[in-house]
């Protein structure tokens, strides 16, 4: 009986430090799977309101019009840009990032917007308290954790498409989990 339990014992002693890593890597795509829907949700709300949407990271778990954007938030929010004066913006929906995957961190664009046609626009009101630039060279948000062997990026085309891939990897036919150059 002792031998077996100092040999259970070696083995989770060995198995440790790997499964740490695989819950921090799993942690990393769990956010920015996350993220993805997120901007996602945004472009398809534009399309399907024929109407300005804008994408914005945010520190306050509440789901409402009050979210003021912040760069590197651990939440989402999408809104609705309004088209004319006096009319009110509208909250469409809000997630969540880092908070369900504390030590995750998120590098990126605060806001970013999408057109009724869903690509995306600059703004410089578009409401939640930033501007949403428009970067020719194509935004891209790195989600990245301590512990974790992997990080992840996420890249938002100015037609809108959006990528998931590997930022260590360069695309190609043999790694198609690669980012683009």
């Amino acid at each position: 009986l002792m031998i077996t339990v100092v040999l259970a014992a070696l083995l989770l002693a060995l198995a440790a430090p790997s499964m740490r890593t695989w819950v921090r890597n799993s942690q990393v795509r769990t956010v920015a799977d996350s993220l993805q829907n997120g901007l996602r949700l945004a472009q398809t709300e534009a399309v399907r309101r024929q109407r300005q949407v804008v994408f914005h990271l945010s520190d306050s778990a509440t789901c409402t019009l009050a979210n003021t954007a912040a760069a590197n938030g651990r939440f989402w929010v999408v809104r609705s840009v309004p088209l004319l004066d006096g009319e009110v913006a509208e909250v469409v929906q809000c997630g969540v990032l880092t908070e369900a995957a504390s030590g995750t961190t998120i590098t990126g664009p605060t806001a970013l917007c999408f057109n009724g046609a869903g690509r995306v626009v600059a703004n410089a009101t578009p409401g939640g308290g930033t501007a949403c630039a428009l970067d020719t060279s194509g935004n891209r948000y790195d989600v990245a954790a301590a512990g974790a062997d992997r990080a992840l990026r996420i890249t938002v085309s100015l037609g809108g498409q959006t990528r998931l891939c590997d930022p260590a990897r360069t695309l190609s036919d043999t790694q198609p989990d690669g980012c683009p150059t």
